[in-house]
C-alpha cells in the first residue's frame, strides 16, 4: 500500500510533523465532510432529522464498532466518554464491601472512577513505568475482588498488557474483567471476546480517528442479563418515545448502558473515522505502525536516547516513550516551535507514529530532539 496517499486527508501534515495520535487524532477532510452532512440535515430538517437520519446514524455507528471488534451489534453501546461508560456499566456491578484491582500505570480515568466510591477497596499493583508484571496482579487477587480493571496498552510506555492472562486470572477469582482499550483499538487488531474480556471500553479520540465526545462500550452478551445499570437515561429504554416517566424498562442488549441524548456531531465524526480504519483494516494498521515504531526506535538508539518503552516490537503499541527526566514539557514546547507535535508525560517525551506518518517524520523529530538535548 502507498501509505503516503493518506497524508492529503490530514491537512495538518502539510504544515507540521504530527507524531501525537496517542493524544488526539489529527483532523481529517473526511471529518469536515461528515460535519457538513450533519449540519445540512440539522439546518434543513430540524428535529425531523432524528427520524430521517440520526437514529439510523447511531445504529450504523454501533454496527461499525461491532465489525471492528469482531462482535455482535447487540453487544455495543455508545457513551460520551470513558468516564460515562464506566458510570453506567459499573453501576450494574455490586461493589459494596468488595475490592477492585487496578494498576498505577492505568490512565487516571479508570482508577478515579473506583477511588471516588468510599465503600470500595481499591488495590493498586505497581509497575516499573514500562510494564506491570502478571505476578503483581496474582498477588493482589482473592475472592473478595469484584472487578479486575486494566489497560490494553499502557499509555505512559506503549507496552501491551498480557490481556488474556489477566482475563483468565479474573475468571479464576470470579471477578469481572474490565479492559480500557482506548490506546489499543484501531492500531491493534482486537477481539474482546477472544481476549476473554467481560467489558471492553474504547473511544474515538485517538487511534480510531473519531475526535472528542464519543466512546464505545462492548459487553459480553452472556453478562447482559445480570448487569442492570443504576445510572441511566432515556436512551436506555426501548420504549423511550412512550414518554412514561413512571415505568423504567431497559434494552435487553448493550443499549441499556446508553443514557442521555448523544452528541450527534461526535457520532458523525466517529463514524467517518471508523470508515477509514475499517477500509485499511486493523491488521494492516498494526503492520504499518509497528514498522514506523521500529524505525523510530532504531533512530533514537542511534542518537543515544534511553527509552521507557518495551524493546521487543511485539510487546509495544504505537507509543514510543523517550526518557526525559528534567522538564519534558519544555522539550515538547521547543519541538512545537519547530512545527513538530509530540507530547509528554512525567519523566518522558512521547512520540506516536500512525499510518499517515513517514520515516522522514521520524527522522526530523529525532534530530530535533537531539539538538534540544545538546543545548
Amino acid at each position: 500500500m502507498d501509505w503516503t496517499v493518506w497524508r492529503d486527508a490530514f491537512p495538518i501534515l502539510q504544515r507540521k510533523t504530527y507524531l501525537n495520535t496517542c493524544s488526539l487524532t489529527p483532523l481529517g477532510t473526511f471529518h469536515r465532510a461528515a460535519q457538513e452532512r450533519f449540519f445540512t440535515q440539522w439546518e434543513e430538517l430540524g428535529a425531523a432529522a432524528w427520524s430521517a437520519h440520526w437514529m439510523q446514524a447511531l445504529d450504523e455507528l454501533r454496527g461499525k464498532v461491532a465489525k471492528l471488534l469482531h462482535a455482535e451489534k447487540e453487544e455495543i453501546a455508545l457513551a460520551p466518554s470513558i468516564s460515562g461508560a464506566l458510570a453506567t456499566t459499573m453501576s450494574s456491578v455490586p461493589l459494596q464491601q468488595h475490592s477492585v484491582v487496578c494498576s498505577d500505570m492505568d490512565f487516571p480515568t479508570l482508577t478515579y472512577h473506583f477511588m471516588a466510591k468510599p465503600h470500595i477497596d481499591v488495590r493498586f499493583v505497581r509497575g516499573d513505568g514500562i510494564t506491570v508484571p502478571v505476578q503483581a496482579y496474582i498477588r493482589a487477587m482473592d475472592p473478595s475482588v469484584a472487578v479486575l480493571a486494566f489497560s490494553q496498552v499502557w499509555y505512559q510506555s506503549g507496552g501491551i498488557a498480557p490481556v488474556q492472562e489477566l482475563t483468565k486470572l479474573a475468571r479464576q477469582q470470579g471477578a469481572l474483567a474490565v479492559c480500557d482499550g482506548y490506546q489499543g483499538a484501531g492500531q491493534l487488531p482486537t477481539d474482546p471476546r477472544g481476549l476473554g474480556c467481560d467489558v471492553y471500553l474504547t473511544g474515538g479520540l485517538k487511534w480510531l480517528l473519531g475526535g472528542t465526545g464519543i466512546a464505545f462500550v462492548w459487553v459480553r452478551k452472556e453478562r447482559l442479563a445480570e448487569m442492570r445499570p443504576r445510572v441511566t437515561g432515556w436512551f436506555a429504554n426501548p420504549k423511550m418515545f412512550a414518554f412514561d416517566s413512571t415505568r423504567l424498562e431497559l434494552w435487553p442488549d448493550a443499549r441499556r448502558f446508553e443514557a442521555g441524548t448523544p452528541s450527534l456531531a461526535a457520532v458523525h465524526m466517529a463514524s467517518a473515522g471508523l470508515d477509514v480504519v475499517l477500509e485499511i483494516g486493523p491488521e494492516k494498521l498494526r503492520e504499518r505502525t509497528l514498522a514506523l515504531d521500529n524505525d523510530l526506535v532504531d533512530r533514537l538508539h542511534d542518537r543515544g536516547f534511553k527509552l521507557r518503552t518495551p524493546e521487543p516490537g511485539e510487546q509495544r503499541a504505537g507509543i514510543i516513550a523517550v526518557d526525559w527526566p528534567h522538564d519534558p514539557g519544555a522539550a515538547v514546547a521547543k519541538l512545537a516551535q519547530q512545527d513538530i507535535i509530540v507530547d509528554s508525560r512525567p519523566g518522558r517525551v512521547r512520540l506516536s507514529p500512525y499510518f499517515y506518518n513517514t520515516e522522514e517524520d521520524n527522522a526530523r523529530a529525532v534530530e530535533a530532539l537531539a539538538r534540544i538535548r545538546g543545548s
